[in-house]
């Protein structure tokens, strides 16, 4: 029989994890130690972070101001060769420096000095604090278990929904389409899989922008090589995890544009648009439809058909169809939006931003609140704060047919809090006390839209 669609969301823990992104925002930041007299035979490649032919001693004195102090000094031992002395962990770290054109002290080569010294602080960071979390990231892999459910359960839902509409070249066409993130829960227990093994051809590759591993669901930490690619595929994981996955390769993914789980400022750099396409193209299709569907972004739809129009949007971007005719229920195009939220790595209301909006929220005085407020959306990268201004303003255009729609600005905070904000920590408990604040931050930005963006 068929089940009708619950009124509500039941929590979903999210899918991408914040813990090594978190620690890489806490990492310290390098503080270059200026030599003021000028130095003679300074190499032309290095500025005034070069101090000469100084002793280790003299160098650990002018690097213990701060963590992350660092310069560069000529060897005593071997004269013509460099040294980085830099200063973590209360210790200073002397590390033997190269130069043939790019700057390095191991595999990775850098332009600048002071790439290459944020860089080592983020991954000596990271190792120090998160080594064993590190160690166990392949133990429990999303690989396997995230995937589209739509190919797997299309003759249930034909029965179901006879108004939906097979592909103009048939299933087997569709699967080349289906993100690296996903191949796997599909493909495998799919008649369509192929009967044979490919070897993934992965590359190091250096990502613009916050990338999270398509293997294990960690942050891929560091500026440069924060990871390895498949040439053939472009499934993206962290140099250890590729030594696990599947020999599953599939070239024609490639040719797939992801959407869904794509950080949200690289996302519109990459499209070269205002706001995520999917924001604009789903909330353009509730409206015209009309507003006055009761219980609106309450009431789910099919999850099957909400993941088949994320991968329309993988799949064909901007020329995605998601009509009436292709999906009569409005309640999938209202479930397609707030699964992209919930799917974005860094949430629209950034992990940096949360603990200022969560406060705000804690504020009784209604003009203090609005003015802590206005405060806090400053905090937001110029892609979130424009997307969010896109969203509240829409949102408020929902409040306003609430005699219809029975939906407040309070049910929408209910149904928006935890997918537009997510706490940075890991604290289950903390998680589950700041679900009323979330609710009352949404809240606020939907009733005062107009004064706040």
């Amino acid at each position: 029989c068929c089940c009708l669609p619950s009124d509500h969301d039941e929590y979903r823990p999210p899918v991408w994890k914040s813990y090594l992104y978190q620690l890489q925002q806490e990492a310290p930041h390098p503080r270059r130690v200026t030599c003021t007299p000028e130095v003679d035979n300074r190499p032309k490649y290095y500025g005034r972070e070069y101090h000469g032919m100084i002793s280790r001693e003299e160098a650990d004195q002018l690097l213990s101001q701060a963590e992350g102090s660092y310069l560069i000094r000529e060897s005593q031992r071997q004269p013509g060769t460099y040294t980085l002395a830099l200063r973590f962990g209360n210790q200073t770290r002397n590390f033997r420096l190269y130069h043939d054109g790019k700057h390095f002290v191991g595999e990775k080569r850098f332009e600048s000095i002071h790439d290459l010294v944020t860089d080592g602080l983020i991954t000596l960071y990271i190792e120090t604090k998160a080594a064993e979390y590190i160690a166990k990231m392949t133990i429990n892999p999303i690989y396997e278990r995230v995937g589209y459910t739509t190919l797997n359960q299309e003759p249930t839902l034909k029965k179901l929904l006879p108004h939906s509409h097979e592909a103009p070249d048939g299933p087997s066409t569709r699967t080349k389409f289906l993100t690296s993130l996903v191949r796997r829960a599909t493909l495998r227990e799919s008649d369509l899989a192929p009967n044979y093994e490919k070897v993934h051809n992965f590359k190091v590759h250096t990502f613009r922008g916050p990338h999270w591993c398509e293997y294990c669901a960690n942050f891929m930490w560091g500026l440069i090589a924060q990871g390895v690619k498949c040439a053939d595929c472009g499934l993206n994981v962290h140099k250890q995890c590729s030594k696990v996955v599947p020999n599953d390769c599939q070239p024609d993914l490639r040719h797939v544009k992801k959407v869904y789980s794509c950080d949200l400022t690289t996302l519109v750099r990459a499209h070269n648009t205002k706001r995520p396409m999917v924001v604009d193209m789903c909330i353009q299709e509730i409206e015209a439809r009309g507003l006055q569907s009761e219980g609106l972004y309450r009431i789910s739809g099919f999850s099957e058909l909400i993941e088949d129009v994320k991968l329309a949007f993988d799949r064909d971007g901007e020329k995605a169809d998601i009509s009436s005719s292709a999906y009569e229920d409005i309640n999938i195009i209202t479930g397609a939006l707030k699964l992209y939220f919930r799917e974005l790595p860094i949430p629209l209301i950034t992990y940096d931003a949360y603990p200022r909006f969560i406060d705000t929220a804690k504020i009784t005085d209604p003009e203090k609140r609005l003015e802590s407020l206005h405060e806090a959306l400053k905090l937001l990268p110029p892609a979130h704060c424009e997307a969010l201004r896109y969203l509240m303003a829409h949102l408020k255009r929902v409040t306003q047919c609430e005699k219809d729609n029975l939906m407040s600005s309070e049910n929408l905070g209910i149904v928006f809090g935890p997918t537009l904000m997510r706490a940075p920590d890991l604290d289950a408990m903390t998680a589950l006390n700041d679900i009323r604040y979330q609710r009352l931050v949404v809240e606020a930005l939907i009733t005062n839209e107009d004064v706040l963006f």
